[in-house]
């Protein structure tokens, strides 16, 4: 691993994000309706490699609906106001016309209301009545309670999220959650999130996650970077849990789904997740510009409400279409924000990458240029590549 001196005695590694790769077109190419984009978790099955991000403005009931019959899965927040209040839509259409310097305020009142085991069950059961997988996230401290809650409801995947995951929690104040016991009792997958490095990815493979959430502060609406000073680029972290994955996949011979969250604005980004490794991608701010999402054009970090230290804030993302056309097209736009599955089968074709784990092990370039070469006009003009 190349290292650079920070001053005496110390050095570290340099990091990538997605503007800093791209991806080497190969021999071959491939008609992009022949590409196979399916994955699995465990063993639920996915036909498109998307995950919706558990986030109150990307995913209700009805968006993971909708998700799961385009071949995706939107994860349900069992922490969210979905699960606190029986109408939450006022609260969020009050809250996307508070001024700026409220917004945050009104987030922390609001999730003071208390979490409903009836409302869990009513969610989880709609979604399941539409005939699709149906997954929910809940924190570490509260899988035993709602996250039990959610299974015995008839849950297909859970989510065990935090800012950061580690293999140990040191409390003077609480026990954490025996997570490979967890795993080990309970009958269906679980994914286990946020991790950013290769040691912590393997931890939490060894202790019986199905899937392992990759990223640390990088989302639209999250500011964990800034409050805590605490994240790696999203490329250099998947190539590390990948990287875990297959050492771990050498010693046991079961495979761990590495599942790339957040930071992504465009269909390239998508490819150079699963280029880099991951074999599905979790998308926040993207869908929630959807129609159908529950934000109406806005989006909200999951630690935004923490009424001690705030992680996130309100962002404005607008609405540019179906979820459909966001997905699988038509796009109506030249900046890749739209039909991000026909961009994925249009650069694994072109990669000459039949499937997600042959797209795994195409070659790449750090490349600082790419998103600025010859793109002066755009840039000026705020068109194409130059819109962000």
């Amino acid at each position: 691993m190349h290292e650079v001196p920070l001053g005496k005695y110390r050095m570290a590694r340099m990091t990538y994000g997605f503007d800093e790769i791209s991806l080497v077109p190969g021999l071959r190419a491939i008609d992009p309706p022949d590409v196979d984009l399916s994955t699995s978790i465990g063993n639920k099955h996915l036909d498109l490699p998307i995950l919706g991000a558990a986030m109150d403005g990307v995913i209700d009931a009805n968006m993971a609906i909708a998700m799961g019959k385009l071949g995706a899965i939107g994860v349900l927040n069992l922490e969210g106001i979905f699960c606190r209040y029986q109408d939450p839509y006022p609260i969020i259409s009050t809250l996307i016309q508070k001024p700026r310097e409220e917004v945050t305020l009104f987030l922390q009142n609001t999730y003071q209301e208390p979490i409903k085991e009836s409302l869990i069950k009513e969610q989880v059961q709609h979604i399941k009545s539409q005939g699709v997988l149906t997954a929910a996230s809940v924190t570490p401290s509260r899988a035993q309670t709602f996250g039990i809650t959610a299974i015995e409801a008839g849950l297909d995947l859970l989510v065990i999220q935090s800012t950061v995951t580690t293999k140990e929690f040191i409390s003077s104040r609480s026990t954490g959650l025996d997570l490979k016991s967890f795993c080990r009792d309970i009958s269906i997958p679980v994914i286990v999130g946020n991790c950013a490095t290769y040691e912590v990815a393997l931890e939490l493979m060894k202790a019986g996650a199905s899937g392992i959430l990759v990223g640390i502060g990088p989302g639209a609406a999250c500011t964990t970077r800034a409050v805590l000073g605490i994240g790696i680029p999203q490329i250099t972290a998947t190539v590390d849990a990948a990287a875990a994955r297959f050492d771990y996949w050498k010693e046991t011979g079961r495979y761990v789904t590495v599942i790339t969250d957040g930071g992504m604005r465009v269909g390239g980004d998508i490819a150079k997740a699963i280029a880099s490794g991951a074999d599905a991608v979790m998308l926040g701010s993207p869908l929630a510009s959807a129609q159908e999402a529950p934000g109406q054009g806005h989006h909200w970090g999951m630690a935004t409400p923490d009424p001690n230290l705030p992680r996130g804030t309100l962002v404005r993302v607008g609405i540019k279409g179906t979820l459909k056309e966001i997905l699988l097209g038509p796009s109506h736009v030249t900046d890749g924000t739209m039909n991000f599955i026909g961009a994925l089968r249009g650069s694994m074709g072109s990669l000459g990458a039949q499937n997600i784990k042959e797209m795994q092990q195409v070659n790449i370039d750090i490349s600082p240029s790419i998103w600025t070469e010859g793109k002066f006009l755009q840039k000026i003009q705020g068109v194409g590549m130059g819109r962000s």
